[in-house]
Protein backbone atom coordinates (compact mmCIF):
# COMPACT_ATOMS: atom_id res chain seq x y z
CA UNK A 1 0.00 0.00 0.00
CA UNK A 2 2.79 2.51 0.78
CA UNK A 3 4.09 1.84 -2.85
CA UNK A 4 0.79 3.07 -3.87
CA UNK A 5 0.26 6.12 -1.85
CA UNK A 6 4.06 7.00 -2.94
CA UNK A 7 3.68 6.37 -6.71
CA UNK A 8 0.17 8.84 -6.34
CA UNK A 9 2.38 11.05 -4.59
CA UNK A 10 5.26 11.23 -7.61
CA UNK A 11 2.35 11.84 -10.00
CA UNK A 12 1.95 15.12 -8.70
CA UNK A 13 5.48 16.41 -7.04
CA UNK A 14 8.40 14.52 -8.52
CA UNK A 15 10.90 12.47 -6.19
CA UNK A 16 14.17 13.30 -5.87
CA UNK A 17 15.86 10.25 -3.63
CA UNK A 18 18.17 11.61 -0.86
CA UNK A 19 21.42 9.34 0.43
CA UNK A 20 20.68 8.56 4.19
CA UNK A 21 23.93 6.75 4.43
CA UNK A 22 24.21 4.06 7.37
CA UNK A 23 20.23 5.28 8.09
CA UNK A 24 19.24 3.05 5.53
CA UNK A 25 19.29 -0.17 7.34
CA UNK A 26 18.49 -0.33 10.88
CA UNK A 27 17.81 -2.85 13.69
CA UNK A 28 15.76 -1.86 16.88
CA UNK A 29 13.56 -4.00 19.52
CA UNK A 30 13.61 -7.21 17.32
CA UNK A 31 12.57 -5.37 14.04
CA UNK A 32 14.67 -4.88 11.22
CA UNK A 33 13.98 -1.32 9.49
CA UNK A 34 14.48 0.01 6.08
CA UNK A 35 14.59 3.70 5.68
CA UNK A 36 14.26 6.04 2.94
CA UNK A 37 14.18 9.93 2.19
CA UNK A 38 13.38 11.57 -0.57
CA UNK A 39 12.66 15.36 -2.00
CA UNK A 40 9.47 16.21 -3.83
CA UNK A 41 9.26 18.46 -6.12
CA UNK A 42 6.71 21.46 -5.24
CA UNK A 43 5.90 19.47 -1.99
CA UNK A 44 8.83 19.02 0.93
CA UNK A 45 10.66 15.99 2.53
CA UNK A 46 9.12 12.55 2.34
CA UNK A 47 10.37 9.42 4.03
CA UNK A 48 9.64 5.92 4.18
CA UNK A 49 10.40 3.52 6.56
CA UNK A 50 9.54 -0.30 6.48
CA UNK A 51 10.13 -3.06 9.07
CA UNK A 52 9.67 -6.76 9.62
CA UNK A 53 10.31 -8.65 12.81
CA UNK A 54 9.33 -11.40 14.97
CA UNK A 55 9.90 -14.46 12.19
CA UNK A 56 7.88 -12.22 9.70
CA UNK A 57 4.67 -12.29 12.16
CA UNK A 58 4.48 -8.36 12.06
CA UNK A 59 5.27 -5.61 9.55
CA UNK A 60 5.05 -2.02 9.50
CA UNK A 61 5.66 0.93 7.04
CA UNK A 62 5.39 4.19 7.72
CA UNK A 63 5.28 7.15 5.03
CA UNK A 64 5.78 10.58 6.49
CA UNK A 65 5.51 13.91 4.83
CA UNK A 66 6.81 17.15 6.01
CA UNK A 67 5.67 19.85 3.31
CA UNK A 68 7.95 22.88 3.17
CA UNK A 69 7.03 23.92 -0.29
CA UNK A 70 2.97 24.01 0.59
CA UNK A 71 1.38 24.80 3.28
CA UNK A 72 0.17 21.53 4.65
CA UNK A 73 -0.36 19.97 8.14
CA UNK A 74 2.69 17.28 8.61
CA UNK A 75 1.37 14.15 7.41
CA UNK A 76 2.28 10.39 8.93
CA UNK A 77 0.67 7.16 7.56
CA UNK A 78 1.52 3.52 9.95
CA UNK A 79 0.19 0.74 8.30
CA UNK A 80 1.01 -2.13 10.73
CA UNK A 81 0.06 -5.86 10.40
CA UNK A 82 0.51 -8.28 12.74
CA UNK A 83 -1.33 -11.51 14.59
CA UNK A 84 -4.16 -11.29 12.53
CA UNK A 85 -4.95 -7.14 12.80
CA UNK A 86 -4.62 -4.86 10.02
CA UNK A 87 -4.23 -1.10 11.77
CA UNK A 88 -3.93 1.88 9.70
CA UNK A 89 -3.23 4.97 11.79
CA UNK A 90 -2.80 8.22 10.03
CA UNK A 91 -1.81 11.24 11.60
CA UNK A 92 -1.76 15.64 11.08
CA UNK A 93 -0.22 17.82 12.87
CA UNK A 94 -0.47 21.27 13.34
CA UNK A 95 2.72 22.73 11.26
CA UNK A 96 0.66 25.44 9.07
CA UNK A 97 0.97 29.03 9.17
CA UNK A 98 -2.00 29.92 8.25
CA UNK A 99 -5.35 27.96 8.84
CA UNK A 100 -5.97 25.15 6.89
CA UNK A 101 -8.90 23.66 4.79
CA UNK A 102 -9.67 20.45 5.54
CA UNK A 103 -13.25 20.05 4.40
CA UNK A 104 -12.22 17.30 1.96
CA UNK A 105 -10.27 15.16 5.02
CA UNK A 106 -13.21 15.31 6.98
CA UNK A 107 -15.25 14.38 4.42
CA UNK A 108 -13.47 10.71 3.55
CA UNK A 109 -12.86 10.05 7.13
CA UNK A 110 -17.29 10.43 7.55
CA UNK A 111 -17.84 7.94 4.95
CA UNK A 112 -15.77 5.06 6.33
CA UNK A 113 -17.00 5.33 10.06
CA UNK A 114 -18.03 1.69 9.26
CA UNK A 115 -14.51 0.58 9.82
CA UNK A 116 -13.42 -0.36 13.56
CA UNK A 117 -11.89 2.35 15.59
CA UNK A 118 -8.78 2.24 17.30
CA UNK A 119 -8.01 3.90 21.10
CA UNK A 120 -4.83 6.04 20.57
CA UNK A 121 -4.52 6.69 24.14
CA UNK A 122 -3.59 9.94 25.32
CA UNK A 123 -0.65 12.18 24.19
CA UNK A 124 1.56 15.11 24.32
CA UNK A 125 1.26 15.85 21.18
CA UNK A 126 -2.44 15.60 21.09
CA UNK A 127 -3.43 19.57 21.17
CA UNK A 128 -1.48 19.55 17.68
CA UNK A 129 -2.94 16.39 16.13
CA UNK A 130 -5.80 17.56 14.03
CA UNK A 131 -9.12 16.18 14.18
CA UNK A 132 -8.70 14.70 10.63
CA UNK A 133 -6.36 12.16 11.71
CA UNK A 134 -7.28 8.18 11.36
CA UNK A 135 -6.87 5.45 13.70
CA UNK A 136 -8.26 2.09 12.96
CA UNK A 137 -8.56 -1.43 13.84
CA UNK A 138 -9.65 -4.35 11.41
CA UNK A 139 -8.93 -7.25 10.35
CA UNK A 140 -7.64 -9.19 7.51
CA UNK A 141 -11.10 -9.04 5.75
CA UNK A 142 -11.16 -5.16 5.97
CA UNK A 143 -7.75 -4.68 4.30
CA UNK A 144 -9.62 -3.72 1.00
CA UNK A 145 -11.89 -1.39 2.83
CA UNK A 146 -8.94 0.38 4.74
CA UNK A 147 -6.68 0.37 1.37
CA UNK A 148 -9.59 2.67 -0.12
CA UNK A 149 -9.67 4.79 3.30
CA UNK A 150 -6.23 5.64 2.80
CA UNK A 151 -5.83 6.60 -0.71
CA UNK A 152 -9.00 9.06 -0.52
CA UNK A 153 -7.63 10.26 2.54
CA UNK A 154 -4.18 10.37 0.96
CA UNK A 155 -4.96 12.06 -2.04
CA UNK A 156 -7.73 14.71 -0.07
CA UNK A 157 -4.90 15.50 1.64
CA UNK A 158 -2.05 16.11 -1.37
CA UNK A 159 -5.25 17.70 -3.36
CA UNK A 160 -5.88 20.35 -0.14
CA UNK A 161 -5.85 23.69 -0.77
CA UNK A 162 -2.53 25.31 0.00
CA UNK A 163 -0.35 28.21 -0.22
CA UNK A 164 2.87 28.64 -1.42
CA UNK A 165 4.92 28.97 1.90
CA UNK A 166 8.31 29.51 2.80
CA UNK A 167 10.45 26.26 3.83
CA UNK A 168 12.73 27.76 6.55
CA UNK A 169 9.53 28.52 7.97
CA UNK A 170 7.82 25.59 8.16
CA UNK A 171 10.91 23.62 9.12
CA UNK A 172 10.93 25.57 12.10
CA UNK A 173 7.29 24.85 12.86
CA UNK A 174 7.51 20.82 12.22
CA UNK A 175 10.53 21.12 14.72
CA UNK A 176 8.17 21.99 17.60
CA UNK A 177 6.60 18.24 16.99
CA UNK A 178 9.61 16.87 16.29
CA UNK A 179 11.95 17.85 18.75
CA UNK A 180 8.68 17.79 21.32
CA UNK A 181 8.69 13.75 20.28
CA UNK A 182 13.02 13.50 20.98
CA UNK A 183 12.12 15.39 24.68
CA UNK A 184 8.93 13.61 25.64
CA UNK A 185 8.78 10.41 24.00
CA UNK A 186 6.36 8.58 21.58
CA UNK A 187 5.42 5.00 20.45
CA UNK A 188 8.33 4.77 18.13
CA UNK A 189 10.57 7.24 19.50
CA UNK A 190 11.12 5.45 22.73
CA UNK A 191 11.51 2.06 20.84
CA UNK A 192 14.60 3.88 18.58
CA UNK A 193 16.02 5.79 21.98
CA UNK A 194 16.55 2.37 23.62
CA UNK A 195 18.35 0.63 20.83
CA UNK A 196 20.34 3.37 19.26
CA UNK A 197 20.75 6.05 21.86
CA UNK A 198 19.45 9.85 22.00
CA UNK A 199 22.26 10.93 19.49
CA UNK A 200 21.52 8.73 16.50
CA UNK A 201 17.92 8.50 17.28
CA UNK A 202 17.63 12.50 17.08
CA UNK A 203 20.01 12.36 14.06
CA UNK A 204 17.56 9.86 12.40
CA UNK A 205 14.59 11.72 13.42
CA UNK A 206 15.64 15.45 12.18
CA UNK A 207 17.84 14.56 9.05
CA UNK A 208 16.25 11.55 7.45
CA UNK A 209 12.78 11.00 8.76
CA UNK A 210 11.88 15.01 8.91
CA UNK A 211 14.08 16.54 7.12
CA UNK A 212 13.51 19.88 9.72
CA UNK A 213 17.75 19.76 9.87
CA UNK A 214 18.10 21.34 6.37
Amino acid sequence: MTEALLSRLAQQFPLRALDVGEMGSLKANGMTFTVEAYEAEGLGHVSVMRATGFFGLMKMDTLIVNPTALDLPLYSYDRIYAMGNDTLIVELYDSQLSPFAAEGLAAVKAAYTDLPERDPGAHWYDEIKLAESLSKKGKRADTARLNELATAHWDAYLNAPAAVADAACKRAKAAVYVEGLLQNGGPSTDVFKRSLGDEKTAQLFRKVLFGTDK
